[in-house]
């Protein structure tokens, strides 16, 4: 059964260890003392996802100079992630959940609707996670076209 789990600004970000493309293992706590853009998504090589993982990746330079560092967290394995950055020439960095064990601690696995149809899967969201590994910002439901412009926005405002 999957626990439904409803985070909110304030709320400590859940702990995780992954591995990326590599199969080196990364960590949230990897990262304490800057602001963490993690996005869930449902699937490499899709044309959401692709268009997704290419707007973060075109305004990174502008993320890094605010001290962020952009994560993507799906199902696909480290292999697929490796192909996905190379084929698409990304710089952001990709976690392999197989067993959605983060996914599901975020609350990003559930009921979702394409085409019409409904079925279980990754729901595209993305938190915004400060320098004190809490929750700053919070999308819970992701439509790709301007959401990287989006998140870099909030993050100046919260830097202000």
């Amino acid at each position: 059964m999957t626990q439904v789990i409803d985070l909110e600004v304030g709320n400590k970000a859940p702990e995780f260890t992954l591995p990326d493309k590599d199969n080196k293992e990364v960590s949230l706590r990897d990262f304490k003392g800057k602001y963490v853009i993690l996005y869930f998504y449902p699937k490499d090589n899709t044309p959401a996802c692709t268009t997704e993982a290419i707007g973060f990746t075109g305004i990174l330079p502008a993320l890094q100079k605010l001290d962020a560092v952009v994560i993507g967290i799906s199902p696909d394995t480290p292999e697929s992630h490796a192909k996905f950055i190379e084929k698409k020439n990304l710089n952001v960095i990709l976690l392999s959940d197989v067993d959605k064990k983060v996914i599901k601690k975020y609350g990003k696995w559930g009921k979702k609707k394409f085409r019409g149809k409904e079925y279980i899967g990754v729901i595209r969201s993305t938190f915004l996670i400060d320098p004190d590994g809490k929750i700053a910002h919070i999308w819970p439901k992701v439509s790709v076209k301007g959401h990287p412009e989006d998140v870099e926005r909030v993050l100046k405002e919260l830097i202000k």
